[in-house]
């Protein structure tokens, strides 16, 4: 991908979570995709989650748990060499808010490895 297209997928991302469409979100996973975050340990116990029906289960119940969910964009951080996409946003779910930012590794198009880090603090909810 160059990087008009990066962050073009970054604005895309964002809005299928907006959208909670799992089955958009899922598609630019490749079967073998490796997902690490801190939050998939509290849901599954632990914060590695592999394969793309791992993901839906996953992603299906976070969802559930999230009466509210909404992200902003702040940036994209396109390398484009190693076709690594950065996507910084805030997050909002459950009436609390904190920045995150999300790696994603493609290969062919396709997300192979992401991994997602989240602020130590949260942002009051009008942030």
């Amino acid at each position: 991908m160059n990087r008009e297209e990066m962050e073009m997928f970054a604005g895309n991302w964002i809005a299928n979570w907006n959208a909670r469409d799992l089955d958009a979100i899922l598609a630019h996973f490749a079967e073998g995709a490796r997902f690490i975050s801190p939050l998939a340990a509290e849901l599954t116990g632990s914060p590695i989650i592999e394969g793309k029906a791992s993901l839906r289960a996953y992603w299906s119940r976070a969802l559930e748990a999230s009466s509210e969910l909404h992200f902003t964009l702040i940036a994209a951080v396109c390398d484009i060499e190693r076709q690594v996409l950065g996507v910084h946003y805030v997050a909002r779910r459950n009436g609390k808010a904190r920045r995150a930012l999300e790696t994603m590794r493609f290969v062919d198009d396709r997300q192979v490895e992401g991994e997602s880090f989240y602020s130590a603090q949260e942002m009051p909810h009008d942030a």
